[in-house]
């Protein structure tokens, strides 16, 4: 597998795209998931992300979106964020990313009030209709197992429950390493996500918070999780997700820490393809 990095780790800490781009190419990543709005980008920008990738021979694995909309329990909700999903998916395709990393929301109101069962068949009608889309590109929708107590998709029993119903070829699921170590989720189960997982996060945690941490730096079975994921021989990318630096000046050698860390935890498992 290629090892990536996921680009908010340099625009949360506030330097520019392209400068971004061109220091994941050079402290030595294979490939980069992109994190933007394409209603938030105009064209200049769009532009500017296929050059410098191009220039940079980064390829583009996953562009990540977040649409809690897609359960929400108004129709007008839900086809606002049906076509912002589109959106993404058509800079999916134009960026030549292979999929769109997609974030559900969560049952709201503690699962009261709208029967949380409503939310789940919304949840799986929505992403078909998505999936349908996705087809018609050659993409793939790798959907995010979130570690919170009312995430519509929190463990790997959902996860599995959640594909198999919708039932779509251009759904999968991604797996985001501390994300299981949060959810209580053991290495073994892993294997249960075998022929569904099409993308993989990492990152560290304290165990109790979300954290996306270097790795190293918190609790999480690296060892257990990538020998599972090594076994499930799929093909794509481990892509490192930092978010907020706690010293954005040094966000830098935030990074380098994370590869070099992550480039040894995959080398020792077997999953990495180069050096």
């Amino acid at each position: 597998m290629k090892l990536g990095l996921i680009n908010s780790a340099w625009a949360q800490a506030g330097r520019d795209t392209a400068w971004g781009i061109r220091k994941t190419r050079e402290i030595g990543f294979d490939c980069i998931d992109i994190f933007t709005d394409p209603l938030d980008i105009d064209v200049r920008e769009r532009k500017l992300i296929r050059r410098e990738c191009r220039e940079a021979e980064l390829p583009i694995i996953s562009v990540c979106c977040v649409a809690t909309g897609l359960i929400d329990f108004n129709p007008s909700v839900q086809r606002f964020h049906l076509s912002r999903c589109e959106k993404y998916l058509d800079l999916c395709y134009e960026l030549e990313a292979e999929n769109l990393l997609l974030v559900l929301g969560e049952y709201i109101w503690n699962q009261e009030v709208i029967p949380p069962q409503e939310q789940w068949k919304t949840g799986i009608e929505n992403c078909r209709r998505l999936g349908d889309y996705a087809d018609e590109l050659g993409l793939k929708i790798a959907l995010e197992l979130e570690p919170f107590q009312l995430s519509l998709v929190n463990n790997v029993d959902s996860m599995v429950r959640f594909l198999e119903e919708a039932g779509h070829p251009a759904l999968g699921a991604n797996i985001d390493v501390s994300h299981l170590q949060l959810a209580g989720v053991k290495p073994d189960e892993v294997a249960r996500l075998r022929d569904l997982a099409i993308h993989v996060h990492i990152s560290d945690c304290d165990g109790k918070r979300h954290g996306d941490l270097p790795p190293g730096r918190g609790v999480v079975d690296f060892t257990g999780y990538l020998d599972a994921i090594a076994k499930l021989n799929m093909r794509g990318a481990v892509s490192i997700e930092l978010e907020y630096s706690p010293e954005p000046d040094r966000v830098e050698e935030w990074v380098r820490e994370a590869f070099a860390s992550t480039a040894t935890l995959m080398k020792n498992a077997g999953l990495r393809e180069q050096d």
